[in-house]
């Protein structure tokens, strides 16, 4: 089978001779170098993957993938609105909410919180808090009754349990014949809800609809509508159609506004575990340098008879960057290998960890998030293996080009 001159002989020297083993095993080194640091890569952004799916996911189980309200505050005639909305096809579902600040009381507990108001029969078609509540349902929410269900955090704070009357203040004053009073009703506990989130489970109690904006003096005004869509990522293009659609005093917001410096962050610590976990591989990539420069010194014999028999100095140093793209493409192959299987099992191979040696990685009493998710996305590793294979093939120029520099006359001196 006939092959290239330069891939046959750069081949060649990858084997290992009896005079050559410490050569070798750099190299060995350096191929496992580039795999471990491969398979961190991969591993690594697989898991910051998997949270920021998991946390992406709790947030918009309360958090809507966009909102349509008005500069007031108050948005009438929802009905009207919603109906204007129907014939967007990358609308899913609408449900009107209602929102205020506002401040709870039980006994000498206080507490502010995120009062929202919402429509039982629609809610849970825009978001997913019903699959949340414990001990009771969105339906329990009936007009009149002022009942509410309040997050699993916020009734701690409190020392809520089901069936408890919570005092629910509004920052809204009545002028009445005592004087200024704030607005005050008695609500009664209905459901605890939980998704996971500190700032929801916390900060955010719901109440029927007609019930918030009578406590909040909204009438039958309500202060927007949520809109869940058929793709969240596609959110930020279609807000923008929609406020190009609506009159200017409509406001229409996304999911990734409401919460940009969360995902902000979130991308930005991925950029910098990519670029600390990429110079591991660089660390390892370079040590085909030291490999290189060792089988030069080596072949200094071999060089100079190959630049005799006609070889050009293009030549010599094909072959040994074929050497140095062998061991890193060998060592990224690996990696790759290595980073996939274990990015596709960390769910498995976390918990066997946890009860072979009976420790446990992330407490539920301390994370809300107590499993270890992961989550691969293909084009990081396309990202990963062309990243290494870049830098194996820029460690190899040196060295290949010291070896095309070899004049014959004085390599063959000596010998």
């Amino acid at each position: 089978m006939f092959r290239p001159f330069e891939l046959f002989v750069g081949l060649r020297y990858t084997h290992s001779r009896r005079r050559t083993h410490f050569i070798s095993f750099i190299s060995m080194t350096s191929m496992l170098g580039i795999a471990l640091g491969v398979t961190a890569l991969i591993t690594v952004l697989s898991v910051m993957n998997g949270f920021e799916k998991e946390l992406r996911d709790r947030i918009l189980g309360m958090a809507s993938h966009a909102t349509v309200t008005t500069y007031t505050g108050k948005l009438p005639d929802w009905q009207g609105m919603q109906q204007a909305l129907a014939d967007n096809e990358r609308i899913i579902a609408m449900a009107p909410y209602v929102r205020g600040e506002s401040m709870l009381s039980l006994g000498k507990q206080v507490s502010g919180a995120l009062l929202r108001g919402v429509l039982p029969s629609m809610e849970g078609d825009v978001s997913d808090v019903v699959s949340h509540i414990n001990g009771g349902d969105l339906g329990l929410l009936e007009e009149g009754k002022y009942s509410i269900i309040l997050g699993s955090e916020l009734a701690i704070a409190l020392g809520a349990g089901i069936g408890d009357s919570v005092t629910v203040v509004a920052p809204q004053v009545t002028i009445g014949p005592t004087g200024i009073m704030p607005r005050l009703r008695r609500f009664t506990v209905a459901g605890i809800f939980e998704v996971g989130m500190y700032e929801y489970d916390r900060g955010v109690a719901l109440v029927h609809i007609k019930d918030a904006a009578r406590l909040f003096r909204l009438d039958d005004n309500v202060t927007g509508l949520r809109l869940r869509l058929d793709d969240i990522f596609a959110a930020p293009q279609i807000a923008r159609a929609l406020s190009a659609e609506l009159p200017l005093d409509y406001r229409v917001e996304d999911w990734t506004r409401q919460h940009a410096n969360f995902f902000r962050a979130v991308k930005t610590e991925k950029r910098v575990m990519f670029i600390i976990l990429t110079l591991i591989v660089a660390v390892a990539a370079f040590n085909i340098v030291s490999t290189l420069v060792m089988v030069v010194t080596d072949k200094r014999a071999d060089i100079a008879i190959l630049r005799t028999l006609g070889s050009s100095p293009g030549s010599i140093m094909m072959i040994f960057i074929i050497q140095g793209i062998v061991i890193g493409a060998m060592g990224t192959a690996l990696g790759v290998a290595g980073g996939v299987g274990l990015a596709l099992n960390v769910e498995t191979i976390v918990p066997a960890i946890e009860s072979l040696f009976n420790v446990e990685f992330l407490a539920a009493d301390v994370y809300y998030i107590s499993d270890v998710p992961s989550e691969l996305h293909w084009n990081d590793v396309w990202v990963m293996a062309s990243v290494s294979l870049g830098l194996s093939l820029l460690a190899t120029l040196y060295p290949a080009w010291r070896a095309a520099r070899t004049q014959p006359a004085e390599a063959l001196r000596y010998e």
